[in-house]
C-alpha cells in the first residue's frame, strides 16, 4: 500500500496502470474506516488489478457546519486498518493499492466548486429536501474522483441507498463506462449498521441503537399482512415512544427522534402506497433517526 496526497501523483500512477491494461477499482470514503468500509475494499481487491481508496472528508456535501466539524478524522488508524486487511487477505487479484488522502485545497484548488448537479425525482425525496445541496456536493467529489482514478468499477455501501441511486444517475449524465457496485450493509453483532458516526454515540445511546434495525426487521415481517401506511406509522411510533416504554434504558431523557421513514420503490425511490406498486426490484424502507445528537440512517428490503 502506498499513501499519496497529490492529485498529480494519483493521475501519474493511474496512467501507468492504464498502460499495462490493468483494471482499476475505486472505493470512495470519508475515512473513519470500519469493517463496512473494509468489506468494500476487500471486494475491490478481489475484482480489480489496481485499487484506489480515497479518504477525504468532503466539506461541500455537508449542509450542517457542526456535523462537518464533528465528523471523525482518523487517517493514521485508517491506513493501519487497510494495511492489516492487505496483509491477512488471501486470494486478492490486485497487486497495488493506493490510499489517496488529499487536502481540501488539493481537491478544490480553485476554491469551492461552482458546478451544481440535479437528479430530478430521485433526489427530491427523503435526504434530498432535508439536506439541501448534499447530493450535488456528493456528485461533485465523486465526479472528480472518477476523473482522477478512471476506474472500471466503483464500490459503495447500500446503507447509503439513496446515494447509490444518485451516483447511478450521475453516471447516466456524464456517460462514463464505470460499473457501479453496490455492496451489502455490514452490521455489528447486535444488528446496528456500521457507520463512522457510531463512534460519536454515548455508551447509553450505543446500547439502544440496535433498536433501529430490530424495528425495521419487525416491519419487514409485518409487511406480509399490514398495509404500507400501517407499517410506516408503526415504525415511527415504535421508535418515538421507545424512551417512554423503556425508561430504564434511556437515562437523562435519551430518546429516538425519527426524522423520516419512507417505503419506496427500490429502483425509482418514489414512495409507494401499496405493496403491489413496487416495481421489479421490490420495495425498500429508508429511515433517518436522531439519537443522542447523532443522525443515523438504515434501510430494510421488503
Amino acid at each position: 500500500m502506498k499513501q499519496i496526497t497529490k492529485a498529480a501523483d494519483l493521475q501519474q500512477a493511474v496512467n501507468a496502470a492504464k498502460k499495462q491494461n490493468l483494471e482499476i477499482g475505486l472505493v470512495p470514503t470519508m475515512g473513519a474506516l470500519h469493517e463496512g468500509h473494509l468489506s468494500l475494499i476487500e471486494r475491490a481487491l478481489k475484482e480489480n488489478d489496481f485499487v484506489v481508496v480515497s479518504l477525504f472528508v468532503n466539506p461541500i456535501q455537508f449542509n450542517n457546519k457542526e456535523d462537518l466539524e464533528k465528523y471523525p478524522r482518523t487517517i493514521e488508524a485508517d491506513l493501519d486498518l487497510i494495511a492489516g486487511l492487505i496483509s491477512r487477505m488471501e486470494g486478492r487479484k490486485a497487486q497495488e493499492l493506493l490510499a489517496f488522502t488529499p487536502s481540501v485545497e488539493e481537491m478544490y484548488p480553485q476554491g469551492e466548486p461552482k458546478e451544481v448537479y440535479h437528479f430530478g425525482p430521485v433526489e427530491e425525496v427523503m435526504e434530498g429536501p432535508r439536506r439541501p445541496g448534499h447530493f450535488s456536493g456528493v456528485a461533485v467529489v465523486v465526479r472528480r474522483l472518477f476523473d482522477l482514478a478512471q476506474p472500471r468499477r466503483a464500490y459503495f455501501g447500500e446503507k447509503d441507498y439513496q446515494q447509490i441511486a444518485v451516483i447511478r444517475a450521475l453516471l447516466e449524465q456524464i456517460k462514463y463506462p464505470i460499473e457501479l457496485v453496490p455492496c451489502p450493509i455490514v452490521r455489528a453483532d447486535d444488528g446496528l449498521a456500521l457507520s463512522s458516526r457510531n463512534m460519536r454515540l454515548s455508551p447509553a445511546a450505543r446500547a439502544i441503537a440496535p433498536t433501529i434495525n430490530a424495528t425495521l426487521e419487525q416491519a419487514a415481517e409485518m409487511a406480509e399482512f399490514e398495509d404500507v401506511d400501517d407499517v410506516k406509522e408503526w415504525v415511527l411510533d415504535t421508535l418515538a415512544s421507545f424512551h417512554e416504554v423503556n425508561p430504564s434504558l434511556c437515562p437523562d431523557g435519551l430518546k429516538f427522534e425519527p426524522e423520516y421513514f419512507e417505503i419506496v420503490d427500490a429502483r425509482t425511490l418514489q414512495p409507494i402506497d401499496n405493496w403491489e406498486a413496487a416495481g421489479d426490484l421490490g420495495a425498500v424502507g429508508c429511515i433517518a433517526v436522531w439519537l443522542d445528537g447523532v443522525r443515523l440512517i438504515d434501510i430494510v428490503k421488503f
